[in-house]
């Protein structure tokens, strides 16, 4: 009967010691959202906290109707966002990989023109309220991060050296055209690619504050990030106001700290949820294209 091989101790150590690095500063963040504030201003941040105070999750659960109706925008324009993006970057990396594509080097120089270069903030501004109207509307948030150079870059690759061109001529010889090939054959066996720059899409479509700052004025179409921001912004202004309308020995008002850390909590846990389901496809497409020995 073989013996099972058994796990270097040292690799044991350096993945406990990774894992733990990676826990700490989700730890610390949340003791920090539930301390105090006069305490974390007086000691510092600590991974226990000292005095607890849950007025930061209070301070958020009286617009808690605002922040529900943010995490339904966010929910709708990371969901819609990362099935439209896989789908248009895997169709153009499908395309780049075949090599009997006509245009495959012209559009090859244009995305890596993109990746190099940027026409800047007000020609990217103009183009999506003087040409394409889609101000004040979901479309703002979803079309600019749709396509990416680099995951088109990464998902060719993948198609090129995972897909053998053989089982591509065979599909064609029985019949199935670049459609049929495409939707039947190569999505299912993109699995691991398709989760991996999925991943990154997902991160980068929920992550966007920035895009609703842009584009977005109507209070029922904020983001979450760009919620959480501006009642950040708003309750520094606040206790600004407080702290000149007061003398200098005045309470605190207005817990920041605590109100920061709680606000990453809470754009935190759908990320959280997520990641797992798609760890094991995740791992799987980090070795793409690796030599085998």
């Amino acid at each position: 009967m073989p013996t099972k091989k058994r796990t270097n101790p040292l690799i044991l150590v350096v993945l406990s010691l990774f894992s733990l690095a990676c826990i700490i500063p989700f730890w610390l963040v949340l003791t920090v959202s539930i301390s105090d504030e006069n305490e974390v201003l007086r000691n510092g941040y600590s991974f226990w906290p000292e005095k607890f105070s849950f007025v930061a999750y209070q301070y958020l659960i009286q617009d808690s109707g605002t922040i529900v109706r943010a995490y339904g925008v966010s929910i709708f324009v990371t969901v819609v966002g990362v099935i439209a993006s896989l789908f248009v970057t895997s169709a153009m990396a499908y395309s780049l990989s075949r090599r009997d594509f006509p245009l495959r080097g012209a559009l090859s120089i244009y995305i890596l023109i993109t990746m190099l270069f940027s026409g800047g903030l007000l020609p990217w501004y103009l183009v999506y309220t003087r040409l394409l109207h889609v101000q004040d509307t979901l479309l703002a948030l979803i079309i600019p991060g749709l396509i990416g150079g680099f995951n088109v870059i990464i998902m060719r690759t993948f198609f090129t050296t995972s897909i053998p061109p053989s089982l591509i001529d065979s599909a064609q010889i029985d019949g199935a055209g670049d459609y049929r090939t495409y939707f039947s054959i190569i999505l299912p066996l993109s699995l691991p690619v398709m989760a991996t720059i999925g991943l990154f899409i997902t991160v980068s479509y929920w992550n966007d504050w920035f895009t609703s700052l842009v584009f977005i004025q109507n209070e029922k179409l904020y983001s979450l990030q760009y919620l959480l921001n501006k009642t950040l912004m708003n309750a520094s202004f606040l206790q600004t106001i407080a702290n000149k309308a007061y003398s200098s020995t005045a309470q605190i008002t207005q817990p920041l700290e605590s109100i920061r850390m709680a606000m990453a909590m809470v754009a935190i846990g759908p990320l959280v949820l997520v990641f797992p389901f798609l760890q094991k496809y995740f791992v799987k497409g980090l070795t793409v294209g690796a030599v085998k020995g």
